[in-house]
């Protein structure tokens, strides 16, 4: 997440970060979703609270399940945010497409933007695609072609990991600045 968040802050977009308590703890196995949500909401309360965030519409998301956090703190309750980016989101365990972690995403009124790759185990871009129709909130989706999880596409695609990360945060930002 450092290289988004220099990425996105070159692209001029305020950007502020935070570990889960798993992660400050240097522990293994992440802690219970009611604590990785309860961060979030810590998060965002801190970030409204800074200065250098006055007058600034919030964008939340992360990578995989820092994403899915995010999605579902939004979805439990009432957060002052303008929108939600997903890289990666972990619609499923890798190879367990029944065993979805969608069910909440109806319930987001903020517009939310999904970053798929193709060949994403955890969920592809197509099956990203297919869930559009379910959800409430005005919804993008950015396709990374032959992308995984981890956004890396096959060498014969011709681009390079730096082409396709730079493609995404490009995307990334416009999409915050035309939901503004």
């Amino acid at each position: 997440m450092v290289r988004a968040a220099t990425s996105l802050a070159a692209r001029q977009v305020t950007v502020a970060t935070f570990d889960f308590p798993y992660i400050i703890e240097k522990r293994k196995v992440p802690d219970p979703g009611a604590v990785l949500e309860q961060a979030w909401r810590d998060a965002i309360d801190a970030a409204s609270a800074h200065a250098a965030f006055a007058g600034l519409r919030l964008f939340i998301g992360g990578k995989s399940m820092g994403g899915r956090i995010a999605s579902q703190a939004a979805a439990a309750g009432a957060l002052p945010i303008a929108g939600l980016v997903f890289l990666g989101y972990p619609l499923h365990p890798p190879g367990k497409p029944a065993q979805r972690r969608d069910r909440h995403l109806p319930a987001i009124a903020a517009p939310m933007l999904f970053v798929q790759g193709t060949r994403d185990a955890f969920g592809t871009a197509a099956e990203i695609r297919d869930l559009l129709p379910e959800l409430k909130a005005r919804t993008t989706i950015h396709v990374v072609d032959g992308g995984d999880h981890s956004f890396k596409v096959p060498a014969r695609s011709g681009r390079t990991p730096d082409q396709v990360l730079d493609e995404i945060f490009d995307t990334v930002a416009r999409w915050i600045v035309e939901t503004c």
